[in-house]
């Protein structure tokens, strides 16, 4: 048996193969490890890029999905009368929804089941219920009850008042629930103060009055807050970053320079006025002639802020749909007419000024003048032989006047339209004004028409306001003051909170000259056209004013005319108001001129000023007896140039 062991087969070829694999496997090893580091080369470039250079907008993209920006919705700011009436305010506002096929009324009581009886009631008979609360239509209810719907909407913008009432009614099928804004505006005084407040539309948008012009004093300024929220759906707020002042806001209010007791007693004499004349349009205006404070501004037709909708489609019903919109339209402050002979105090405070005049200078009146191809006439076709500057404006003599402007160089006279202000805005704090038209110097100057027109209030145009404003600087000793109505920002306590600027009054006249003629305005009054406007006991100054009115083409024959009365109280002390009143286009069995028609608007808007503002009287003597209308109260035209009264 040999001791010598076999080679097995294969052996060393299995050897041999083994060596040659090594090689390879440090190959693969070494691509793993070339696989991992490119890997985590490119692991680490992406967190490069990620944390560093992404990393400004991924951090605001996050908070952007995690937090919200909320500003907190907070009422407007309060508007209020200078003895702190309410006009304007923000209240919860309602939506009121029915669902048709639930119509009914439960009756409860003894003889009913314990639930009580449910009696359906038809669409015409909720609609019949619902109209009276919400001043509505019963047919345009009924046609909303019969869209084919199971909810819907009838009314939003619900006063708190409205949704007690419908409530109160207890019937099955109907619902008022918390409007989309939270919030409506809200008009205590309806339309009392419509001219001067204005209105928020549906969108609550400021549309006029204050609410436009004075939105930045309105609205609260309110930070805005950004708040973490969750994740989901449906997320919501976490309260951890809402500070303690997130729904706070101030209380102020902002007070006007209107009185409720004056603006209703102006509207109540205007609108009488108009109805009993027939008239399409009247304005009343009551400015404290010293510091421009409108105490009153009145113009009918008006509207009900809180229903101008509404107003605008009715008034369409009258003047049709075109001229609708005008019932928006503030006509104190942006129509523009013709003053006629309300000017010509304005006319002789200008002749003084030049020293064309003095107030005892005379002039022959033929009751005619020829300049150049035109006649004029006074308005009554007389003539008044020889008469002072007191008495021209006594009898509101065109011809007079005419001849005392002719004494002035039409450059000079020029130059006084410009300095007074025509041709420009009054600066009064409400928006839309109208700007006023005069003729270009070169026209002015080229024809002796226009400064003899110009001499008794026609060939150029202003808005009501401007020749208040004008009025008064005859009545405050010669200064051009602005007219306002916001009087500022006051707290809950009475405190004032802003400081507003105002423009400095303006000296154009002297204050001996504005005198003069404020004693000669008086005697229109006592012994002129004016004496309709006499209140026994007191001093009062005044001026009438009738013009026509022009169609196309020229001016009209007819009775289209606008009378108005310009009146100031009281001429002996030292603070005087402006009453101002115009009637558009009156119509009656008499002839209708400002001594008959405006004249009586101001000595009833007068009377109340006095009671309210306790203007005690100058001859206490002239009372005892004497009647008197006083009460306390409760709360682009164009003028003939041959007629002016």
């Amino acid at each position: 048996m040999s001791n010598i062991r076999q080679k097995q087969p294969g052996q060393f070829g299995n050897q041999r193969r083994k060596s040659k694999a090594r090689p390879h496997t440090s190959a693969r090893l070494a691509g793993v490890w070339l696989v991992l580091g490119l890997a985590s080369l490119g692991l680490l470039w992406r967190l490069c890029w990620l944390q560093i250079v992404r990393a400004p907008f991924l951090q605001s993209k996050a908070q952007a999905q995690q937090s919200t920006i909320k500003r907190p919705f907070v009422p407007r700011r309060t508007i209020v009368d200078r003895a702190d009436n309410q006009m304007a305010i923000d209240t919860p506002s309602y939506s009121l929804y029915v669902y048709p096929a639930r119509f009914g009324e439960v009756f409860v009581g003894k003889g009913f089941p314990k639930n009580g009886k449910k009696v359906k009631l038809t669409s015409l008979e909720v609609a019949q219920r619902l109209a009276p609360i919400l001043q509505a239509d019963v047919q345009k209810l009924v046609e909303k009850f019969n869209r084919p719907q199971s909810q819907i909407l009838v009314e939003s913008d619900l006063q708190e008042n409205i949704k007690d009432s419908l409530n109160s009614l207890k019937l099955e099928g109907i619902e008022t629930a918390q409007g989309e804004r939270e919030y409506t505006r809200f008009y205590p005084q309806n339309d009392a103060f419509a001219e001067v407040v204005g209105y928020l539309d549906w969108e609550h948008k400021a549309q006029a009055g204050v609410e436009l012009s004075q939105s930045s004093l309105l609205e609260r300024n309110l930070v805005k807050y950004r708040l973490t929220k969750t994740g989901g759906k449906n997320p919501s707020i976490l309260p951890d970053r809402v500070t303690s002042d997130y729904l706070h806001s101030d209380d102020l209010k902002l007070k006007l320079t209107v009185d409720l007791r004056l603006q209703r007693a102006a509207r109540k004499a205007l609108t009488d006025k108009m109805k009993q004349w027939n008239a399409q349009r009247g304005t009343v205006i009551v400015m404290d002639a010293e510091t421009g404070a409108i105490r009153a501004l009145v113009v009918s037709p008006t509207y009900d802020p809180n229903h101008y909708a509404r107003d605008v489609e009715n008034y369409g019903k009258i003047v049709g749909k075109l001229r609708a919109p005008l019932l928006l339209q503030n006509a104190a402050v942006s129509d523009l007419y013709e003053p006629g002979s309300t000017f010509k105090p304005i006319a002789v405070a200008i002749a003084l000024e030049n020293r064309a005049i003095v107030p005892t200078s005379q002039f022959n009146d033929e009751g005619s003048i020829q300049v150049g191809t035109y006649t004029i006439r006074n308005s009554d076709k007389k003539g008044h032989g020889k008469i002072d500057v007191a008495q021209i404006l006594q009898s509101s003599s065109n011809v007079g006047m005419v001849k005392m402007m002719q004494r002035l160089k039409p450059n000079i006279y020029y130059d006084w339209l410009q300095r007074i202000g025509l041709g420009q805005k009054s600066g009064i704090d409400l928006p839309l004004e109208g700007k006023g038209e005069v003729r270009s110097r070169r026209e002015f100057v080229a024809s002796p028409i226009y400064p003899a027109n110009t001499a008794f209030g026609q060939g150029f145009s202003l808005t009501p306001i401007q020749l208040v404003r004008l009025i008064a600087s005859i009545a405050n000793g010669g200064k051009l003051v602005t007219p306002y109505v916001v009087e500022g920002l006051f707290d809950s306590e009475g405190v004032r909170k802003d400081n507003p600027v105002r423009p400095e009054p303006s000296q154009i006249f002297s204050p001996k000259n504005a005198q003069a003629v404020l004693e000669m305005m008086e005697t229109v009054v006592t012994r002129g056209s004016g004496d309709k406007a006499k209140i026994a006991g007191y001093r009062i100054a005044g001026k009438t004013g009738t013009s026509q009115k022009a169609g196309m083409g020229g001016y009209t024959e007819d009775d289209k005319k606008v009378t108005s009365f310009v009146g100031i109280l009281p001429v002996d002390r030292q603070r005087r108001y402006v009453v101002f009143a115009a009637i558009d286009e009156p119509k009656g069995k008499e002839k209708a001129f400002g001594s008959n028609v405006a004249a009586p608007i101001v000595k009833l808007v007068m009377d109340s000023l006095i009671s309210i503002e306790g203007i005690t009287p100058s001859n206490p003597s002239e009372i005892v007896g004497a009647k008197t209308d006083r009460t306390q109260p409760a709360t682009k035209t164009t003028v003939s140039p041959v007629e002016s009264h």
